[in-house]
């Protein structure tokens, strides 16, 4: 795996390669604009060039965007999904200009409407994106959630639903958030629960859609649904299973980036090395 941390772009695109460096990044994902707005500001050509630029002299490592945090592809409210629908075509747009291939989101929340409509109305959506971003040569990586309140996707099962609704291979990923997946109750500390939850990945989503992961340790114990995010190694996972993804074969070259505050982040990475190359 290629272990490296959701940077800044505050300054200009290309910071994110800056910042990357002076983390050690192998990997790097970013916002292309303030992950509270709807749309954000378009991207000049000149930034365009300044971030090729940066990305090859920083030697070309893997770049995954987030999404905007306002995105509900899952809503029960028309309106929203809508402008959710259009909001997240703008994210796949703005990947495009800058050659990033993938564009991560979270499912979405079904707000009270029950799991069954909520997944009806996310792949409603998905489909509509894929639809209007067809010759973008951008993909779209559905995440892990906790599970918290009515959020979709805490559970293997729905992001394997969501990709076989939208039945393009090529264009649908995962990315796993490990915190994520924790919090909803999926067990990989030890050989015996780390092979059954990736047993259980592989029979309801498949392990050829992972595509990314989100490495971040946990401030609350198996099975709690709270999306809080520790240091590597300092949470409730502790060392053991961030030890065995660092060392499965399986993902080997997939980028993985922590998401944690800037005072946190080149331990965490330079933990993660260590554990992959020990």
């Amino acid at each position: 795996m290629l272990f490296g941390a959701h940077t800044s772009t505050a300054g200009g695109l290309h910071k994110a390669f800056e910042w990357g460096t002076e983390f050690g990044c192998e990997s790097i994902q970013i916002f292309t604009k303030s992950q509270l707005q709807w749309k954000g500001k378009e991207i000049e050509p000149e930034a365009i060039i300044h971030w090729f630029e940066a990305w090859e002299e920083a030697g070309e490592p893997p770049v995954f965007v987030h999404d905007s945090y306002l995105i509900n592809l899952s809503s029960p409210e028309e309106e929203l999904r809508r402008k959710s629908v259009d909001g997240f075509v703008d994210e796949l747009e703005r990947a495009a200009l800058l050659g990033i291939p993938w564009v991560n989101t979270h499912p979405g929340s079904h707000k009270g409407s029950g799991e069954e409509r909520g997944l009806e109305a996310c792949a409603k959506s998905l489909k509509e994106v894929l639809a209007r971003t067809e010759e973008m040569g951008v993909g779209i990586l559905l995440e892990t959630t906790a599970g918290q309140g009515g959020d979709l996707g805490a559970k293997f099962e729905h992001l394997g639903y969501l990709i076989r609704e939208c039945n393009q291979d090529d264009r649908m990923g995962v990315c796993v958030d490990t915190c994520h997946i924790f919090a909803a109750g999926y067990d990989f500390r030890t050989p015996e629960t780390y092979a059954a939850t990736w047993k259980e990945f592989e029979e309801r989503i498949g392990l050829r859609y992972l595509r990314a992961f989100h490495l971040n340790d946990s401030k609350f114990e198996l099975g709690q649904h709270r999306d809080r995010h520790a240091a590597i190694g300092k949470g409730f996972i502790g060392l053991s299973g961030f030890k065995l993804l660092a060392t499965d074969p399986r993902f080997e070259g997939l980028p993985g980036t922590t998401e944690l505050p800037d005072e946190d982040t080149p331990s965490s990475i330079e933990t993660l090395k260590s554990l992959r190359d020990e």
